[in-house]
Formats: C-alpha cells, sequence, structure tokens
C-alpha cells in the first residue's frame, strides 16, 4: 500500500471539506459517518477529529465555505438591469441548490434551528440584501429602509420556496426562478424611482 500523502493542515482541511461536500450532497445527513469522510480521503480517524472534532462541525464548515462561495459567485453589477442581476444570482443560487440538495435540505430541515447552521445563513443573507440595497436607486432614506424591509422578507420567501421545492418539485427550475424574481420586481414597484423600468414580464 503506498504511504498517506503528507499535505500541509491548510491543505489537509481543504481536502477534507471537498470530501464532505460530496458526500452530504450525495446522500441524506444522518447517512454521512465520519469514518466514512476518513476512509474517503485516506486520513485516520483521529486526523480527521482534529480538523473537525465533530459530524456538525464538518457540516458548518462545507456550508460555510459554500455560503462564502455563492456570494462571491453571485454578480451585482449596476450596469446591468435589475432584472438580469436577480436573475444571475437565482441561477447561481439554484445551481448550488440542485446539486447539493441533500446539504440543503440538511440546513434547512434536519438541522433547522441549530444556531451555527442558521448564523451561517443569516449572514450570506445579510450580506446579500446590503449588495442588492448598494444596486438599486433609491430616492432617500426612507425609500432604503422601506426597500431593506422588502428584500429580507423575499430573501426568506426565496429560501422558503426553494427548500420546499427541493423537497417536491411542483414546477420547473425556470418556472420557480422567474416566480421569485417576479416576486421581489413586483414588491419593488411602488419603492423605485418612477423613471427606473421594472418589466412587467421577465
Amino acid at each position: 500500500m503506498p504511504p498517506r500523502q503528507r499535505l500541509s493542515p491548510a491543505d489537509r482541511r481543504a481536502q477534507l471539506l471537498s470530501v464532505g461536500a460530496r458526500l452530504f450532497a450525495a446522500r441524506p445527513y444522518d447517512d454521512v459517518l465520519m469514518e466514512e469522510v476518513a476512509q474517503e480521503a485516506d486520513v485516520s480517524r483521529a486526523l480527521l477529529y482534529r480538523h473537525f472534532p465533530s459530524k456538525h462541525a464538518l457540516f458548518a464548515a462545507v456550508y460555510q465555505q459554500a455560503a462564502d462561495r455563492l456570494l462571491a459567485e453571485t454578480r451585482l453589477d449596476p450596469g446591468d438591469s435589475l432584472t438580469e442581476q436577480l436573475v444571475q444570482g437565482m441561477d447561481v443560487h439554484l445551481d448550488y441548490f440542485v446539486a447539493n440538495r441533500n446539504a440543503v435540505l440538511a440546513a434547512n430541515r434536519v438541522l433547522a434551528g441549530d444556531p451555527v447552521i442558521q448564523s451561517i445563513m443569516t449572514s450570506e443573507l445579510d450580506a446579500l440584501r446590503t449588495r442588492l440595497l448598494a444596486v438599486l436607486p433609491l430616492v432617500d432614506e426612507a425609500s432604503r429602509d422601506a426597500v431593506s424591509g422588502v428584500l429580507k422578507s423575499w430573501l426568506v420567501f426565496v429560501q422558503v420556496i426553494c427548500v420546499d421545492w427541493l423537497t417536491q418539485e411542483t414546477c420547473s427550475r425556470t418556472q420557480l426562478r422567474d416566480i421569485c424574481v417576479g416576486a421581489v420586481l413586483g414588491a419593488l414597484r411602488p419603492l423605485l424611482p418612477a423613471e427606473e423600468p421594472v418589466p412587467d414580464r421577465l
């Protein structure tokens, strides 16, 4: 048997996160065993537990990494129309949700209410709301507060409807995306300057 590859602590952590992400995406949370993660990564259980003391800790790190990547890949460019920005952001997230259905369901169902996982999701939603506020044309501070409230509620709506859709696909992926984008465009219409076009249809 060839000797185990020696990696730096940072590279080993990255490897373990990659293995964990793959396993949490492939199977329900309860079916993923830390022993299997160690075996897949070709490391001892002791080494795995030095990096991640529990399955919960590994999952939280995997989910934090995913949240960071989704934020990085969500392009909010003032040069694009509002609809284009929303569609691009929804597509990035839906791509991840579909490819990682079990991980998303674990975070929102199995671990619902877990303070660590909820903190990760809340931080991502707050960051998305802040970035959206930065690219929207707002008349004054009062309108900013109103738009912020709409965006906060909309992001929760998107989270709930997407998790429900992952459980039972009652419409197509494109329809789901357009429902989400259409919901916020309609809600924002009364709050944006009259010269800012908000399309009637996507």
